[in-house]
């Protein structure tokens, strides 16, 4: 259309119409862009009332995020979380950790409450806790590769880093689907299992 990536668009269209400061009011304005013009795979708002909940249910204190994308999930996870939570979100794209960093902070969230975390899950996953001071998750969003999902599932486990007690939660498992995951938490022994059914993004 113009030579500027549909993230990049998106993003500008943000700075146009969202509230600074406003998060729920920037997820707002995200969903009017994917409604009116352009699809982005992003969590969406039903989907988004899933991991509302579960936040609020869970009130977990430290949280990652894989697969920010252009910081919609990101945003979403960083307002539901308690007082004293910390996010650590992680993208492989630098491009879109570029928009997502610039949603983020358009959000009002500092680098103390969200931190984004550039490069491939698999080389950032095992330096969480040396690196970024991540010493255990208690809830795990997956929103990436879905081939990665069992892949990193089990680099999480590998290096200690999910919490007794911990939620992960993977979108997509059914459509686009990721079958070795689901699987796998389903026969290890380790999780209890739930699919919450719902439509795709937009």
């Amino acid at each position: 259309l113009t030579g500027v990536p549909r993230e990049q668009r998106a993003f500008q269209y943000l700075l146009a119409h969202a509230v600074p400061g406003d998060p729920r009011h920037v997820l707002q304005t995200f969903d009017q862009w994917c409604y009116r013009r352009e699809h982005l795979s992003s969590v969406g708002p039903l989907k988004g009332r899933i991991v509302e909940r579960l936040l609020y249910e869970r009130a977990p204190l430290r949280v990652l995020e894989l697969g920010a994308y252009c910081g919609y999930g990101t945003v979403l996870l960083a307002q539901g979380l308690p007082p004293g939570a910390r996010l650590y979100a992680v993208e492989g794209d630098p491009r879109h950790a570029a928009v997502a960093e610039k949603v983020i902070r358009l959000a009002g969230f500092d680098e103390q409450r969200v931190e984004l975390i550039v490069g491939p899950s698999e080389e950032v996953i095992p330096r969480l806790r040396e690196k970024h001071g991540l010493p255990k998750a208690d809830f795990v969003f997956m929103d990436h590769g879905k081939r990665c999902y069992l892949r990193d599932l089990r680099l999480l486990e590998t290096h200690q880093l999910l919490a007794e007690g911990a939620t992960v939660l993977a979108d997509n498992v059914l459509f686009p689907g990721a079958p070795h995951f689901l699987q796998y938490a389903k026969t290890c022994g380790k999780y209890r299992c739930k699919v919450h059914r719902a439509s795709l993004e937009y």
